[in-house]
């Protein structure tokens, strides 16, 4: 069976009740209340975005996360009343596509869900936004566009969707600065995203592109603005 979205929430009427307002809006839906009952579900079925909360009763968000990650690369939005910066940027640096703090509009949630899956459902996507030269040089390292990995030094460093969509439109408007408003409503495709998702998604783009991620010769930070993809030759 596969399901637009699976929710893993061990708040048995937050998760029922979410997946029901899924459901009666035309999103397919289905829950787990816990890290061994959502593995039990993904070893037999299938989804497009995880819904993963941090705190599991007994288990950890994060350690599940890494553990999904290990198996799948959908989009995973962790939904959390933890709001503190550490713990996003732990969520994100994990393998999180998202961060979305407790409690939350059922209806901000479900516009932030659709525009994910319009990403990410469509299997020919990334072909579609590829462009015509499936192989670009960055300094010492190469993107293969049709592939979607970061080729450097040897090694294949695959990227998340959410890396490769915003690369690809980095690389669409190279030499010209983007606002943090224009990633979001251009790659995210939704106003509801913060400053600390974007942040992080781009120090992972560096991190495979860059020879020394702290001093970015190509992706480069305009403050009070945005961020430039900077190509000279």
């Amino acid at each position: 069976m596969h399901t637009s979205v699976f929710i893993i929430d061990d708040e048995p009427e937050l998760a029922e009740y979410t997946a029901k307002y899924f459901n009666i809006s035309g999103v397919t839906a289905e829950y787990a209340l816990d890290a061994q009952e959502a593995l039990d579900f993904l070893r037999d079925n299938t989804c497009s975005l995880i819904l993963l909360d941090i705190n599991l009763g007994k288990d950890s968000g994060f350690d599940l996360c890494r553990e999904l990650r290990a198996s799948t690369d959908v989009p995973i939005f962790f939904i959390s009343a933890r709001s503190s910066e550490d713990d996003m940027l732990l969520a994100l640096g994990i393998g999180g596509d998202d961060y979305i703090c407790k409690p939350y509009s059922l209806g901000v949630l479900l516009a932030k869900v659709r525009a994910a899956l319009k990403r990410y459902e469509d299997s020919g996507a990334r072909e579609k936004n590829s462009g015509d030269n499936e192989l670009t040089k960055l300094g010492n390292a190469s993107v293969d566009m049709k592939k979607a990995v970061v080729i450097k030094e040897g090694k294949t460093l695959p990227l998340k969707a959410m890396e490769y969509k915003l690369l690809v439109y980095l690389l669409n408007n190279r030499n010209r600065v983007i606002s943090k408003d224009e990633f979001f409503k251009k790659v995210w495709e939704t106003d509801y995203v913060s400053d600390v998702t974007l942040n992080v998604h781009i120090r992972h783009l560096r991190e495979k592109i860059e020879d020394d991620p702290s001093h970015p010769e190509f992706i480069k930070t305009v403050w009070g603005v945005g961020f430039m993809l900077e190509v000279t030759a």
